[in-house]
């Protein structure tokens, strides 16, 4: 009899946590970032981040999984990028390691459309299509976070470091994720410069894309969720 009663609460909380994909990709792509700079501090901390990366990654599979092909091709993306979370492929020149910073950046593109289409073409706007949004916003910083890595590997000088804000001349994966999302904002990034026409070429572009998310596609989901919010209080 107890299992019996156990197993609808299973169910629901099943249920319950997939109709909150969006929202719990959400919080782990913060956690990414909050946890990030403190990699570097022990171990302890090293291999918390990068469990943190791999359920990120998971849950961006996870987050599409609304077709069996979407899961599969997912999964497929996602295996160079667990390969880089466990530290087997490194940041050089290699064709290996730039085909595995392409492979990132096709993972990326593949959930940031899948989740583009689910939030802004099907359904009704509702609080798990918002965090959708945000979960775009954030996958897009980290996007051309892989681009830029990926100029990088190829033009060691694209970026320029400040030596009085910076102990290092060549920008690592957090320096430029840093870089990517003061870019977007428009904020800027202090003590990181674009100098080759490439990476400031690419600088141009995403904070114009920036700019117009917020502007455009963020204004016109909260419009219509708002919307939505007050004809059901009209009705009820």
């Amino acid at each position: 009899m107890p299992e019996e009663l156990s197993r609808p609460r299973a169910d629901q909380a099943a249920e319950t946590a997939a109709g909150h994909k969006f929202f719990l990709l959400f919080v782990f792509l913060l956690g990414y970032l909050i946890l990030y700079p403190y990699t570097q501090i022990n171990v302890v901390g090293y291999y918390i981040f990068r469990i943190v990366a791999v359920a990120v990654t998971v849950l961006s599979v996870y987050a599409v999984s609304f077709r069996r092909s979407l899961i599969l091709f997912g999964l497929a993306l996602a295996i160079p990028v667990f390969l880089e979370h466990f530290g087997i492929f490194e940041t050089d020149a290699s064709a290996l390691s730039i085909l595995n910073t392409c492979l990132t950046f096709a993972f990326d593109a593949f959930i940031i459309a899948v989740i583009f289409r689910r939030v802004y073409v099907h359904g009704r706007p509702n609080s798990e299509t918002v965090f959708g949004a945000l979960c775009i916003y954030l996958l897009v910083g980290f996007s051309f976070a892989s681009i830029y890595r990926l100029v990088v590997t190829v033009q060691s000088h694209a970026f320029y470091l400040d030596p009085i804000t910076n102990s290092r001349t060549v920008p690592n994966r957090f320096d430029l994720i840093y870089y990517s999302f003061g870019t977007m904002t428009s904020l800027g990034a202090p003590g990181i410069t674009a100098v080759s026409h490439q990476a400031r070429s690419l600088s141009v572009i995403e904070a114009m894309l920036g700019v117009l998310y917020l502007a455009v596609l963020i204004s016109r989901l909260m419009g219509a969720y708002s919307s939505i919010g007050h004809r059901d209080d009209r009705s009820s």
